[in-house]
Order: structure tokens, then C-alpha cells, then sequence
């Protein structure tokens, strides 16, 4: 037995909700460690649709599902994708949901940070692609030492201080933006007014998971975006505000590194992107809009189509070494179906210069080159495949030829959005 996180190996969106939801049968506790309400899981179960943001996927198997210290949540969204849950037949109660009395809050002053700031990017050409919902602000207040934390609702005595120490930063903020001040009053109300529905659910999760662990309970760590977007080793500055990599479910649960087993990567069959930033192997053609089409390429929570381009195996690669991944779920193989051929990006030409890594450098990533090879398609379907024999001899060639430019064996191959249309080939309970 051991535990296991689960992260995206790309930029996000690689279907990382089903395979959660298919892991969670098998595990006991479900862990959000990283991130806020700016990652959208779909989970389809007999049929029915349940699109989550915030909260763990685990609750729709009514496992106990546990929201880190290292994700920032939004009080106000909590309350209201709860209702939604419970509003579709899910049970959301204290005895199957918990979150970590240090989490950060985002706030209404933090969206409007975010939105201000985008806003002045996108006029002057510098635009990130956040999804103005406020994370990045309320990580800088967490660094900052000024954050106002879920253990705050708990203590009346204490918030206004806390309160005034967070207005001193913001409004100094506003003042130089030309914005009206926030009262303190304002601020008060937004806090007081959510205390009673979230505090409930307030746990030392550091303890409830060691408790769990040392009974032998199965650990489902949830990541969510993607590796590439992880603030130190994604494509900065075109990054997320937290770490995504595997390293952070130990700091962003509160549970020992050691407590950490096997490392589950999704990665899909071929590479998309959401908002601004480089994208090597990206399409501008009828291939392009044929796997946006096809892949349904659409931003749960945000709206947003995503950019499209084929699989590129030198990203996967190094995201298996900056996270230790044992091995990956590859989905979306079926939107390859039909395709003539196929390519598969394996180095990147930098200034005439071939190298087989993603370089640090801005300025660099905006100019490498893909390098591909390229592999014979398939005709047949492999929507609903759930064995090897299901599949065309040419989507197999395909999986091989990803787990060795990769370095990564595929653990579990996915065929459609059901939980059940997964080809098992380990289990990555059984390590």
C-alpha cells in the first residue's frame, strides 16, 4: 500500500478530475494541497456531470476529503460550490470535508487586485492570463505575513487588528491606483458574514492526516494546473502563484514527505494551454482546431478555448524529473483518432542549436523550435476502450513511442470521459 499524488504534467486541463474521481474508490482521504478556485475538475458519473473548483473531487464518492493549508479559498465560493454539490444529491458535511485551520482567504479586495492588474497588462502588452479570481493576491498576502487565515473567523477579539494590518497594504495600493479606499466596516462584514458556514468544517489537518496515515488509511493527493505552470519551474513569469509540482503535497498538507508514494502524472495524449505564454508545438491549422473540436478544448470554470498543439515529449520529461513521476494516466487518445499522422515533439532547435530541454530563459522559450518525428495514425475508434486488444496496433506504437521519450511508463490509459473507459496496467495504490 502507499499513497499517491496526483499532478498534471503539462499546463493544466489533462483530465485530471476523472482520474481523481476513478483513484478515489480506492482511497480513504483526498487531499487538495495546492491552488484555489482558478482549477476546474469535470467528473462524470453514470451520465451526470459535477463540475468542481475548490472543493476536493473525492466528496462525489463521499470519501473525506481535506483542503491543505497550501491552497488559498475563497469563503464566499465555498459556500456557494457546496450548495451546487449538495444541490446535485452530493452529502457535504463536516464528517466528509475538512479544511486546514491555516489556509489563506481570498478576498473581494484580492479579485479586485487581480482584475486591475490584468487589466493594465492587457493594455500595455504584458498580460499573464489569469483568471481574476484572485489567487495571486492572496499568495502575496500570505508571503507578505498579512493574510487573513480560516483560524481568524474563529477569533473576533483578534480580526480587527488583522483586518486594519491588511487594509494599511491594500489601500496604499488603492490610493496609488486612483482607487476609492476599502473601509474597514466593508471588510468586516465580507469576513463575519461567512464565518458561521465555514468554520465547521475547520480542522487541524496536519493531525487528521497523520492520524490516517498511521492507521494505514490510503492518501489521494490532488494537484491541480499543471507542472508547467508551477511558479519555479512552469514558464515563468506565464506561471500560476503556487507550486504545482509533487514536492508541494508535503508542504501544502502538512504531511511529512516521506509520507509520499507514487507519483501519478496526467498527461494528455497531446498539449494544450489555457491564457498567455510560450507554447512550442501550438497548431494555427485545421489539425489544431480539429483536436480543439473534437477535444471539446473549453476552460471548465473560466470559458476560455484552449490553445492546441501536438504531444511534446521533451515537457513531459522534464516534469518527470522535476517531480519524481513513477509513472503517468494518458488521456484523450481517442481525439487522435482518424488523424493520418501523427507528430511527436522530441527536442527544440534554439538559435540553430539543438537541445532536449525547455530553458529557463523568457526570452529563450519564445524562440525555441519543435523538432518532431512523426508516426502513421489510426482509422479505428478507441473511444470506451477498456483493454489492450481494444486498441489499433498504431495507438499502441503511439503509447510506446510517449513512454519511452518520456521516461515514464503509462499506469493508466484513458478513453472518454466515463470513469470506467480506463485501461488499468498498475495501480498506483499497489506502488
Amino acid at each position: 500500500m502507499t499513497n499517491v499524488v496526483v499532478i498534471g504534467s503539462q499546463w493544466g486541463d489533462e483530465g485530471k478530475g476523472k482520474i481523481v474521481d476513478w483513484l478515489s474508490e480506492r482511497a480513504d482521504v483526498i487531499v487538495r494541497f495546492q491552488g484555489g478556485h482558478n482549477a476546474g475538475h469535470t467528473l462524470v458519473v453514470d451520465g451526470v456531470s459535477y463540475k468542481l473548483a475548490l472543493l476536493p473531487s473525492g466528496l462525489v464518492r463521499g470519501k473525506l476529503s481535506v483542503i491543505g493549508n497550501g491552497v488559498v479559498v475563497d469563503p464566499h465560493h465555498f459556500v456557494a460550490e457546496v450548495e451546487k454539490l449538495r444541490a446535485q444529491g452530493v452529502a457535504v458535511t463536516p464528517d466528509v470535508l475538512r479544511i486546514a485551520e491555516n489556509a489563506p482567504l481570498i478576498l473581494s479586495l484580492h479579485r479586485d487586485l487581480d482584475g486591475l492588474r490584468e487589466d493594465a497588462a492587457s493594455n500595455s502588452g504584458t498580460k499573464i492570463g489569469t483568471t481574476r479570481r484572485g489567487i495571486g493576491p492572496a499568495y502575496e498576502d500570505k508571503v507578505g505575513r498579512r493574510a487573513i487565515r480560516v483560524i481568524d473567523l474563529a477569533e473576533p477579539e483578534t480580526l480587527p487588528a488583522k483586518i486594519d494590518r491588511l487594509l494599511t497594504h491594500h489601500n496604499a495600493l488603492r490610493r496609488g491606483m486612483g482607487l476609492d479606499e476599502i473601509s474597514f466596516d466593508a471588510l468586516h462584514q465580507e469576513l463575519t458574514s461567512v464565518a458561521e458556514h465555514i468554520l465547521p468544517y475547520v480542522d487541524q489537518v496536519w493531525r487528521l492526516l497523520d492520524e490516517q496515515r498511521k492507521i494505514g488509511a490510503r492518501i489521494l493527493f490532488e494537484g491541480a494546473q499543471g507542472a508547467l505552470l508551477d511558479n519555479d519551474h512552469g514558464t515563468y513569469p506565464y506561471v500560476t502563484s503556487s507550486n504545482t509540482v509533487a514536492g508541494q503535497a508535503a508542504a501544502g498538507s502538512g504531511l511529512g514527505p516521506t509520507a509520499l508514494g507514487y507519483v501519478l502524472g496526467i498527461t494528455k495524449a497531446y498539449t494544450t494551454r489555457v491564457g498567455e505564454g510560450p507554447f512550442p508545438c501550438e497548431l494555427h491549422d485545421e489539425i489544431g482546431k480539429h483536436l480543439a473540436t473534437v477535444g471539446r478544448e473549453v476552460g471548465v470554470n473560466t470559458g476560455r478555448p484552449r490553445r492546441c498543439g501536438w504531444f511534446d515529449a521533451v515537457l513531459v520529461r522534464q516534469t518527470v524529473k522535476t517531480s519524481g513521476i513513477t509513472g503517468i494516466a494518458l488521456t484523450k487518445l481517442d481525439v487522435l483518432d482518424g488523424l493520418e499522422e501523427l507528430k511527436i515533439c522530441v527536442g527544440y532547435k534554439l538559435d540553430g542549436k539543438e537541445i532536449d530541454y525547455l530553458p529557463a530563459s523568457q526570452a529563450a522559450q519564445a524562440r525555441v523550435e519543435p523538432v518532431y518525428i512523426t508516426l502513421e495514425g489510426w482509422k479505428q475508434s478507441t473511444v470506451g476502450a477498456r483493454k489492450w486488444a481494444d486498441l489499433p496496433a498504431q495507438a499502441i506504437k503511439y503509447v510506446r513511442q510517449v513512454e519511452e521519450l518520456i521516461g515514464a511508463p503509462v499506469a493508466l490509459l484513458s478513453t472518454s470521459p466515463e470513469r470506467e473507459d480506463t485501461i488499468l496496467v498498475t495501480d498506483p495504490f499497489e506502488g
